[in-house]
């Protein structure tokens, strides 16, 4: 598998990458997904410039002309075929989330995981905030976790992190959306943003206590900045 760029920065076809990943989100199975992003975060372009666009292509997910913009600029920066790229379905809007997001006073509360994720966030270069919100899944709640990243941090690389502490922690398909600080939140990202709980926040400069607290504004402020 291929390694990261050798100083530590992302590059733009590594961006344009995470940002249709991002856009996926509700709309790839998470299986998928986090597997996805783990190959971006490591590098693996060789796998990614066919493995998305056939993703999308076997699951029937279609895309607006900015996503597909985004899916071009990195399959054709890593030496991927344009017709993949020109077969995906596409959409005129991103659509609205089928999912639906349990209230925080109704969710399953804090736990250890959410303990090991907000003293994670405040010695992880780049993160501003991190939050937590639950999936209604066909079994049991599935844990979203979102992280506001600075302009300065390579989000694909956050990304994979995350993950791969989920994993450490039982999670077999960890939901972990990187966010920039003026990233506009795709509609599913605005619903789970509406439903979180702030697990960690920079600009509080503390780590807030493990109870129920509402988001209300919090939550608001991060949509409204995008």
């Amino acid at each position: 598998m291929e390694s990261r760029t050798g100083n530590g920065s992302w590059t733009e076809a590594e961006r344009a990458c995470h940002d249709v990943l991002l856009a996926m989100a509700g709309r790839l199975p998470d299986r998928l997904l986090w597997r996805l992003r783990d190959w971006l975060s490591c590098g693996a372009h060789v796998a990614l410039r066919t493995a998305l666009p056939r993703a999308l292509l076997r699951h029937r997910v279609g895309v607006t002309e900015d996503e597909r913009s985004r899916l071009r600029a990195a399959v054709l920066a890593w030496g991927g075929p344009a017709r993949l790229v020109d077969a995906v379905l596409h959409v005129d809007a991103a659509p609205e989330p089928a999912a639906t997001f349990t209230e925080p006073a109704a969710g399953p509360g804090w736990d250890d995981t959410d303990l090991v994720l907000r003293a994670l966030a405040p010695v992880t270069a780049g993160v501003t905030a991190i939050r937590r919100a639950w999936r209604a899944g066909s079994h049991t709640p599935v844990r979203i976790v979102l992280v506001t990243a600075d302009g300065s941090a390579d989000r694909a690389a956050l990304a994979g992190a995350v993950q791969r502490a989920l994993r450490a922690r039982g999670e077999p398909d960890p939901c972990v959306e990187v966010l920039g600080a003026s990233t506009a939140a795709p509609p599913y990202h605005r619903a789970a943003l509406a439903a979180s709980e702030v697990l960690w926040r920079s600009s509080e400069g503390r780590v807030p206590s493990p109870t129920r607290a509402g988001l209300g504004a919090q939550a608001g402020e991060l949509v409204g900045h995008g």
